[in-house]
């Protein structure tokens, strides 16, 4: 039997960590090929419906990137997605979702091995815990019926 592959979703900002994207990129630093980038903004402009959303639709484990905090390029972004983060891990406890499928990190645009060790670090922990199952969880596609 194949090893799990998890799907992993990463909003990262437009500014810094999708920046250390690029830089791992351009260092030819492999990070894994099942994180799916999602570029934001601004860290702080991720919605807890965006983070259901991307469970909902097959997620296994979901990352928010930003600007380290003091670096926002909108100022306090950053901090708006610490405080959101928060609600986030209470969240997942009322929907069954283990806390470990989920993770806030700072990168910066140059710090492409920052980026490559955080990705791959959740990929292991998410490939770990399995492909994520949700008692009640209602596909999209149904839910609107």
């Amino acid at each position: 039997m194949a090893e799990f592959e998890p799907n992993i979703v990463a909003f990262v900002c437009n500014w810094c960590s999708y920046g250390g994207a690029d830089s791992a990129g351009g260092q030819k630093l492999a990070y894994p090929a099942n994180i799916r980038l999602v570029r934001v903004m601004c860290s702080g402009r991720v919605d807890p419906e965006h983070v259901v959303a991307a469970f909902r639709e097959g997620a296994d484990g979901v990352m928010v990137m930003g600007c380290h905090p003091g670096n926002c390029h909108y100022r306090n972004g950053n901090h708006k997605a610490l405080r959101r983060f928060r609600l986030f891990e209470r969240m997942f406890l009322q929907l069954g979702i283990d806390k470990d499928r989920f993770q806030l990190e700072w990168v910066a645009a140059g710090e492409g091995k920052k980026f490559q060790d955080v990705t791959t670090a959740m990929t292991e922990r998410v490939r770990a815990l399995g492909p994520l199952v949700i008692s009640g969880f209602v596909p999209e596609e149904v839910s609107h019926v």
